[in-house]
């Protein structure tokens, strides 16, 4: 932050006067009390929701999409500012044993084998591994804040957990789930128009090599899928809904068992799916889904009272929002 401040400072001093004011303006989301948050950090939060709002939102209703989208990206980090500033006050630290402990988590949760995959899955994203692990060590400080100044609120009783579970399983007894495959297409987080659409067009033709009769998808992934899981053929195992990103999910829950999809867009790019089975879902007993509720509970709780913490902190401070 101090670099883009230094260099804001430097285009005022060589563009001088008017022009140079009008060209700080431009590159200034927000200030936060002395801290500037620029144009650029908005479009890099907002970047993968924007590609799938190019992707999947109607023409008409995209400028305005684009804009609430933009405005919320802002929000988050005016949030974030202000919790860094709380952070720094209080001197909450981290250190960098649990920095790679998160790492570690998320390449356990995405199933990605080993850190060069990972690098390159940032990097098609628009991260490196350091500024990836940068923005890993604010969330683990700002965790630790709201820890301390938001956890105390947060209580979840056993007649939440009851109704909670009530309406779980009214949702399960009515639901499926399916075992699916897919092949995906890489989209680099920066590509071009162009790129995006060479890539679509590319993944069609995948898709309608999947269709041939006998064709064996699990082999296909694993010849043309550039995704972590085409060692796997694709393998996805079986998923309820809430799982997917909800185009991906959309797609899979309509397909009839044996279907192929049409190229499906999400952040890392275009996928095929196939479904190969679908199967009704056994209701999970109350004790057996307790652990599970009372997580999403506090986590729905914790988001309620931090949205109250930062409109706190937002209210005692000096944000002049510029974008």
């Amino acid at each position: 932050m101090k670099n883009l401040v230094a260099f804001l400072a430097a285009v005022m001093l060589l563009a001088g006067g008017t022009s140079a004011r009008a060209e700080l303006v431009d590159k200034v989301a927000a200030v936060v009390n002395r801290d500037v948050i620029a144009l650029s950090e908005v479009q890099l939060r907002a970047a993968p929701e924007l590609q799938r709002i190019n992707s999947e939102v109607d023409a008409r209703k995209r400028t305005e999409a684009r804009a609430q989208l933009m405005k919320s990206a802002l929000d988050t980090l005016i949030g974030e500012k202000l919790m860094e500033t709380e952070v720094q006050q209080l001197g909450i630290t981290t250190t960098d044993a649990e920095v790679e402990e998160l790492v570690q988590d998320v390449l356990k949760q995405n199933n990605v084998p080993d850190m060069k995959q990972f690098e390159q899955m940032l990097i098609n994203e628009g991260y490196t591994l350091a500024s990836y692990k940068d923005m890993l060590r604010k969330r683990v400080v700002r965790d630790k804040l709201l820890r301390m100044k938001v956890g105390p609120k947060v209580k979840v009783t056993e007649e939440d957990l009851k109704a909670a579970y009530t309406q779980y399983t009214r949702m399960e007894s009515e639901d499926v789930e399916v075992h699916a495959r897919h092949i995906l297409v890489q989209v680099d987080a920066k590509a071009t128009p162009e790129q995006v659409a060479a890539a679509k067009q590319k993944a069609e033709g995948i898709a309608k090599e999947a269709r041939r009769e006998g064709m064996d998808f699990s082999a296909l992934a694993r010849a043309r899928s550039e995704g972590p899981s085409a060692a796997d053929g694709g393998d996805l195992g079986y998923f309820k809904r809430g799982v997917m990103v909800p185009a991906f999910e959309k797609a899979a829950f309509n397909l009839k068992q044996g279907e192929v999809s049409e190229p499906i867009r999400t952040n890392f790019g275009w996928h095929i799916l196939k479904v190969e089975e679908r199967r009704n879902v056994a209701v999970a007993s109350f004790d057996e889904m307790k652990p599970k509720l009372e997580s999403k509970l506090l986590s729905e709780k914790t988001e309620k009272f931090l949205e109250q913490y930062v409109q706190e902190l937002r209210s005692k401070a000096n944000v002049e929002v510029k974008m």
